[in-house]
């Protein structure tokens, strides 16, 4: 669950303002959806759903073990699409700084 500060290859801060991360969840809901949606289809192509037996329930069982078994790298994955949403490539990041955080304030930090 910890995050770096910095990132450690180009400087870049990790967290922009307070609270920034918070909209990591519109991402990873979005992610678990897809990963439901693909898992449903390919459950569905292969093996079969029915309404007769239990299969549906079969399906739900292992959906769910593989998102809790997922929800780590989820969770990255979703940190690190919210940061790209607002932090654009700098071809040029060996040469420049990274720009501070203009809505940081220290003192704030961990207050949630």
């Amino acid at each position: 669950m910890a995050m770096y500060d910095n990132c450690p290859v180009c400087g870049q801060p990790m967290e922009l303002e307070v609270g920034f991360y918070y909209g990591t969840g519109y991402v990873s809901y979005a992610l678990t959806v897809a990963i439901s949606v693909a898992t449903f289809i390919a459950y569905w192509v292969l093996i079969g759903i029915s309404i007769n037996d239990n299969s549906l329930f079969i399906w739900l069982g292992v959906n769910i073990a593989i998102l809790v078994l997922s929800l780590p790298y989820l969770m990255r994955l979703s940190r690190a699409l919210w940061l790209s949403f607002f932090v654009r490539y700098d071809a040029n990041w060996r040469e420049k700084q990274a720009d501070a955080p203009e809505r940081v304030v220290k003192e704030h930090m961990g207050n949630w």
